[in-house]
């Protein structure tokens, strides 16, 4: 009598067609795509917000097409020369004010956030301070070497001043200086250039490196999302072709809803950023409260990225309203948190109900995974990355799999 639990033949399904080699192939394949990704993170995300782009810009084409019946390539000209014009007006009008008004903010809040550590010190409660920067760091080092030499006399100043010979003799192996070490730093390793260059120009080349890279990165944006809005089914089909041919018609459904999804959430949002820029704007300007411009925007711009974003936006206000008095500070504390409820039940229930229906608690929990993991990167597309794996959850697995209605 045969044992049940005994059999040779395992219960549930198993893959008939696959070889034990070819398994072995597409878990090391798997594991191998996932190590790459991991690997290029930043650049996959750089990638995702110029789709990002291309998605919004393939819904201001649509909706322009609406009102002008046009060729597509029009519209989307006429959409990039629009945003592109706006852009500049905005530059050339208000980015002296924006400049102006964003560093006396700079000094401000730093001077307030020094008052409200000091304060707080005195309550015991000890904040660590912000590290100056390289260059105080190397003043105040000179400075103390300077008192050193003025207070041990002559014979200490001759003593050190043939201390860096000696030391030159003993390690004939250093890395030499100014454009020498550059053009060392060249021939031994290409990647370190650009920091050798930075030795070498000081300051002022980290300023400009950091320029370029921001520049960089925009540019990609702008040439991804122009490229994707250009002609979106060619991307979509050429996607859909690595499907097997029976799922074709369902993988081009859930790359048709990820992208719808996409478009109402960014439209939602920027509405979003809209009033709340509007609101603090006017809000903090009718108090007195200086750089009420550029809190306004700091405050819109933040409200890209939910729960994290308009804490960091209510800190700064706050302590910039502190340098106007106790009264400008609970109106600012006024503003920001009526700004917030109009936000929260207002907007954000009417607009993006239908778009993205995520709990807040949700929202925050992938946040800080997502930020933990990618960083910066992470955080600011947190939820788009949400609105993504919650179409692919409802789709493939809830609809699918379970066989259920994602709405229910």
């Amino acid at each position: 009598m045969a044992i049940p639990f005994l059999r040779p033949d395992s219960a549930g399904p198993r893959p008939q067609s696959w070889s034990p080699a070819v398994s072995g192939i597409a878990v090391v394949a798997f594991v191998a795509v996932l190590a790459l990704a991991w690997m290029a993170a930043s650049t996959l995300l750089l990638v995702f917000a110029g789709i990002l782009l291309g998605v919004f810009l393939d819904g201001l084409t649509r909706l322009l097409g609406q009102v002008l019946p046009a060729s597509r390539g029009l519209r989307l000209s006429l959409v990039s020369l629009v945003l592109a014009g706006l852009t500049l007006a905005l530059i050339a009008f208000g980015g002296a004010t924006i400049v102006q008004q964003g560093r006396d903010l700079g000094q401000t809040v730093a001077a307030q956030a020094g008052t409200v550590r000091d304060r707080l010190k005195e309550y015991g409660i000890d904040v660590p301070q912000i590290a100056p920067g390289k260059g105080s760091g190397d003043a105040k080092a000179s400075d103390v070497k300077a008192g050193d030499l003025k207070a041990d006399g002559g014979d200490k100043a001759a003593g050190d001043s043939e201390a860096p010979e000696e030391a030159d003799a003993g390690a004939p192996d250093r890395k030499p200086g100014g454009l020498a070490g550059l053009a060392s730093g060249a021939m031994k390793s290409p990647g370190s250039l650009l920091s050798d260059a930075g030795s070498v120009l000081g300051p002022a080349a980290t300023v400009v490196i950091g320029l370029f890279n921001a520049l960089g990165n925009a540019l990609v944006i702008v040439f991804l999302g122009l490229s994707v809005a250009a002609d979106p089914g060619a991307y979509r089909d050429g996607l859909v072709r690595f499907v097997p041919p029976a799922h074709r018609e369902r993988a081009t459904a859930l790359l048709d809803g990820m992208g719808e999804t996409l478009r109402h959430w960014l439209f939602g949002q920027l509405i979003t950023m809209a009033v709340i820029f509007v609101c603090t704007w006017a809000g903090l300007a009718f108090l007195g409260i200086g750089g009420a411009l550029i809190l306004g925007l700091q405050a819109g711009l933040l409200a890209f990225i939910p729960t994290i974003g308009p804490l960091i936006a209510g800190v700064v206000i706050l302590l910039a309203s502190l340098a106007s008095g106790t009264t400008a500070l609970f109106g600012a504390l006024g503003v920001y948190l009526a700004v917030q409820t109009l936000e929260s039940y207002g907007l954000t229930p009417f607009i993006q109900k239908q778009a993205l229906d995520i709990p807040p608690a949700t929202i925050f929990a992938g946040q800080l995974v997502l930020g933990v993991i990618f960083g910066l990167w992470g955080i600011a597309l947190a939820l788009p990355l949400m609105a993504v794996a919650k179409v692919l959850l409802a789709q493939l697995y809830i609809e699918d799999t379970l066989h259920e209605e994602a709405e229910a």
